[in-house]
């Protein structure tokens, strides 16, 4: 079989495996939870389904040059909502997986909007050069946003691999499933970002069966992680000196609202009537009832 007649393979497979996970993930009622990926994996389908269709239809019914436009825009606007989807959806594994402590919850997530939000800018802002023209920047600014997403995700999967077992996860989780799979895409994207640039000559290349099969392979384990049924999450049990005991009180301190004092006078319209008629009875208690000294 030809090189192209193996890439066109995958992506049959790989699209089939997308709406099964999608499916599966409806039956087991985990939309909800893994909303964001969901969405990840319906957008790729449906560029998927465009971009095959163009590819087919290219020279049969469809001038190569327009065919050439529409591959080019839906390609890569599809990269761009698959890297902010993927964004999306590391923050949301973060988020499932520190659950349990809702300081350090908080806290990171706070962290992580501030650095997606530099990342996205930063992505954008490196686009910018002398003579940009519209598509080069697309191109480089939306390889610069899948970069900073794949390091992304490698240090959640870093995170992840390693607090498993103190949030009461296992690897049996599909929480661990996940990362594992984006693990594998950003390791993936990583090495085609170096690849290109050296290898132009063609799309069919080693590189591109390579990355195919991996994209399939992660669809299939995701697969597999949404169909069986997920071992329950362990009550976490954290003795006095954990670290994370401790960054979960300094993050949950740091998270509470200061108290309020009056300053000035109260004006006694502040208060509901129910509320004056009560400190009214108690101070004419006060004034009645006589002052005992014991001797």
């Amino acid at each position: 079989m030809k090189t192209s007649g193996i890439i066109d393979l995958l992506s049959y497979a790989e699209l089939a495996a997308c709406f099964c996970i999608i499916v599966v993930m409806f039956v087991r009622k985990q939309m909800a939870a893994y909303g964001p990926l969901a969405a990840f994996l319906t957008v790729r389908a449906g560029s998927s389904v465009i971009l095959l269709c163009v590819q087919h239809l290219s020279g049969h019914g469809l001038d190569r040059g327009h065919a050439y436009q529409v591959y080019f825009y839906v390609y890569w606007a599809s990269h761009t909502m698959e890297a902010l989807l993927g964004i999306a959806v590391i923050y949301n594994l973060y988020k499932l997986a520190m659950a349990p402590l809702k300081g350090l919850q908080s806290l990171g997530m706070l962290m992580f909007r501030w650095a997606a939000a530099i990342a996205v800018l930063v992505a954008v802002g490196m686009a910018f050069g002398p003579h940009v023209t519209a598509t080069k920047f697309i191109v480089t600014a939306v390889s610069q946003l899948q970069q900073t997403q794949s390091i992304l995700t490698l240090c959640l999967l870093l995170f992840v691999t390693f607090a498993i077992r103190p949030m009461g996860l296992s690897y049996k989780s599909r929480l661990f499933g996940v990362s594992f799979g984006l693990g594998i895409m950003s390791v993936m994207s990583l090495i085609g970002s170096a690849w290109i640039p050296h290898d132009q000559q063609t799309m069919f290349t080693a590189f591109g069966i390579a990355n195919g099969v991996a994209i399939v392979a992660t669809l299939l384990t995701w697969m597999v992680y949404f169909t069986l049924p997920e071992p329950k999450r362990r009550i976490i049990v954290l003795p006095t000196t954990s670290p994370f005991l401790r960054w979960n009180q300094i993050s949950e301190a740091l998270g509470d609202e200061p108290g309020y004092v009056a300053v000035g006078g109260v004006h006694p319209e502040i208060f509901a009537p129910a509320e004056l008629e009560v400190m009214r009875r108690a101070s004419m208690k006060m004034i009645l009832e006589p002052i005992s000294i014991n001797e």
